[in-house]
């Protein structure tokens, strides 16, 4: 079963991550994923590195007034990852492209 399945529901799902609405412990691994993935649907990959890492920043400054967590080797290996994932697709709608890299799972 797809987890995404329509634009309007991944958009939200950024927008609130961009506000800092989605809770601290709503947004985890999958979140940061569909984040990425549409940055990377709406912009070259150093634009979405740029907006992902500038987001989790004040993310994480919002909730806990430190960003201390925050990683670039983290963030730049997940962008690559899904940019790769994203290539062997092709073109495909934004909720395909969320859905099969949520399934390719990259922390193994």
């Amino acid at each position: 079963m797809n987890r995404y399945q329509s634009e309007q529901e991944i958009e939200n799902l950024v927008r609130r991550f961009e506000k800092c609405e989605t809770g601290a412990d709503d947004f985890k691994h999958a979140e940061h994923i569909v984040v990425a993935v549409w940055y990377l649907h709406t912009m070259d990959r150093d634009g979405a590195l740029d907006r992902m890492r500038s987001g989790l920043l004040r993310f994480l400054n919002h909730y806990e007034g430190d960003t201390s967590k925050y990683s670039e080797a983290i963030t730049v290996f997940y962008i690559d990852k899904i940019v790769e994932k994203l290539n062997e697709l092709g073109p495909v709608s934004l909720v395909e492209k969320c859905n099969t890299v949520l399934a390719a799972d990259f922390r193994g």
